[in-house]
Formats: structure tokens, C-alpha cells, sequence
């Protein structure tokens, strides 16, 4: 008989693409992978993996295996997922989430609260990585959701399904006394201003420095942030302009008493549900999607 634990940890292999990554997620050694590999062939009889150069690529006989694989494993997550969504009254469903760690917790909150909404009492853990580490997480069924302002990373093998929830552009801050003394229209106003800007790993900081450049617009870099809540601590006492998420705007000028300088929709942030599912059942799932979609995002 088949031993699946051999065959999880040849299928997660194959599915990161080699040891190292396999090793990292299933939290054991290169070695140990190694190991159990070499029973899973000398059961079968035939070489599943083969070396090119520093890389392990499937044989003929590991592809088929994989295809089994894969289903098998797929499946067991299905029924996973759906036994413990079906708990008895009173027992709390357990959604499990992960957050890519260049999101606004603002944005967080507001994309999982529906969850909390449900008729039966939900249970939420939420953990925040690295979106490579994320999936590597959702693979192995450690996860049944990812909220991430990208979708899966190409080359990436991990058999998830992105869901698009919903597009923002961005809003310009300025606390009062700063405020006053933009001039002109925008976003001609921000020329010469002190702005605090987003880390240089950030998206939506590309997409401004081009806007900026486009719009012929040279701000003076007055601070760079990897935080954004503590980029907005600093907009908020006036040491320069910021820019934020739109849909957050009545949130942001209430929370911070900074003033609303402007918008576009030329920088934009999008954000995507990543799951299993092909189809969503799991009614957390459900439960966000369909609340970013009609209320979150809707136009406004």
C-alpha cells in the first residue's frame, strides 16, 4: 500500500519546485524529503524525479504520479474544508487567513469583518507573511484564504484560484496647517510640497513616482515609510502629504483630521481573495467576496 505521507512530501516537492522550498514549508529537513522520496521510488520502482543541473524535474513515471497526486490531495482538502464549515450548533467554524504583509490593516479589517457577520459564530487566525510564503501555506491546506493587492505570482506552482474583489485609486492627505498652504488646483498643488512616501518595495509607489513624473510633478521627499499606519502618524502631524487608498478617505480624515487635497485613478491598488476553490463554497469566503464586491468597492 502507498504510504501518503511519502506521497504528500513528494507532491509538495514537485509542486514548490525542489527541496529547499518544500523543506521550508512542510517545517522539516532537506534531507528527511530526500529520504522519504527514496522509499516512495523504491516502492514504486521507478525514478519520479531527475536532475538538471541544480534542478529536480518529474520523469514520466513521477508526472503521472503527480497528476494522482494532485487530485488526491486536492480532494482531501474539499472534504477538509467542508467538514469543518459543517460544525455542530454553537461550535464555532474555524477560518483560517493570511494576510500579504504590504497591505493597510484598514483594508483588513474592512475585507474580513463580513466574516464575522455569519449566523454561526466564526473563529478567525489571522497571520501575515510574505505572499511566497503565504501560498506555500494555502498548498498545504494551513490556510483556507489569502488576501493578497497581487495575484498568485507567476511560476509559482500552486494549484489556488485567484478572485478579484475590487480596485482602488488613490487619495492625497495633508494635515490642516500644511493644507493651507497648498495652493492652486491639483494636482499642480503638490508640486515643491513635502510628501512622505511608501518603501521602495511597494506597488503603489511605483505607480506614483511614474504618475508623478508623467504629471511633471517633484514633490520634496520629506520621509519613506515601510509602514503605512506610521507614514500616516507623520502625515497627520504635518510633516508632508500622503497618499492613501481612496475607499479609506472618510476613515482616514476622521481618524487623522487631515484634509482630502485630491484623487486619481491613475495609481491604483488591487486586491484578490486567493483560495482552493475554483468555485467558492467555504460562506467566509463567500461572506467577503460578495461584501467587497457590493458594498467595499462599489463605485462611489
Amino acid at each position: 500500500m502507498t504510504n501518503y505521507k511519502h506521497l504528500h512530501y513528494f507532491w509538495m516537492v514537485a509542486k514548490s519546485g525542489g527541496l529547499l522550498p518544500a523543506s521550508e514549508a512542510l517545517h522539516t529537513s532537506q534531507q528527511t524529503l530526500s529520504g522519504q522520496i527514496k522509499l516512495l521510488e523504491d516502492r514504486f520502482g521507478k525514478a519520479l524525479f531527475q536532475k538538471r543541473g541544480r534542478k529536480l524535474e518529474l520523469t514520466e513515471a513521477g508526472k503521472t504520479v503527480f497528476s494522482f497526486a494532485d487530485e488526491i490531495f486536492s480532494l482531501g482538502a474539499e472534504m477538509e474544508q467542508v467538514l469543518r464549515t459543517e460544525t455542530p450548533s454553537g461550535r464555532a467554524i474555524e477560518f483560517r487567513v493570511g494576510v500579504a504583509d504590504a497591505l493597510s490593516k484598514s483594508i483588513v479589517y474592512h475585507l474580513l469583518e463580513p466574516a464575522m457577520r455569519l449566523p454561526e459564530p466564526v473563529r478567525i487566525v489571522c497571520r501575515e507573511w510574505k505572499l511566497d510564503s503565504l501560498m506555500a501555506e494555502l498548498a498545504t491546506h494551513r490556510l483556507d484564504l489569502v488576501i493578497a493587492d497581487s495575484p498568485i505570482p507567476a511560476g509559482l506552482s500552486v494549484k489556488a484560484y485567484n478572485h478579484k474583489l475590487g480596485r482602488s485609486g488613490q487619495s492625497f492627505f495633508a494635515a490642516p496647517q500644511l493644507a493651507a498652504r497648498c495652493t492652486g488646483s491639483f494636482p499642480a498643488t503638490l508640486n515643491g510640497m513635502p510628501m512622505l512616501m511608501h518603501g521602495d518595495d511597494s506597488e503603489v509607489q511605483k505607480q506614483l513616482d511614474r504618475w508623478l513624473e508623467s504629471e511633471h510633478l517633484y514633490p520634496n521627499v520629506a520621509g519613506v515609510f515601510d509602514d503605512s499606519a506610521l507614514l500616516k502618524a507623520f502625515g497627520r502631524e504635518g510633516h508632508g502629504i500622503f497618499a492613501a487608498p481612496t475607499i479609506l478617505e472618510a476613515e482616514i480624515i476622521s481618524q487623522y483630521g487631515v484634509k482630502l487635497l485630491g484623487r486619481t485613478a491613475a495609481i491604483w491598488q488591487d486586491f484578490y481573495a486567493i483560495s482552493i476553490e475554483r468555485r467558492i463554497t467555504h460562506p467566509c469566503v463567500l461572506a467577503i467576496c460578495n461584501a467587497a464586491r457590493g458594498e467595499l468597492f462599489a463605485p462611489m
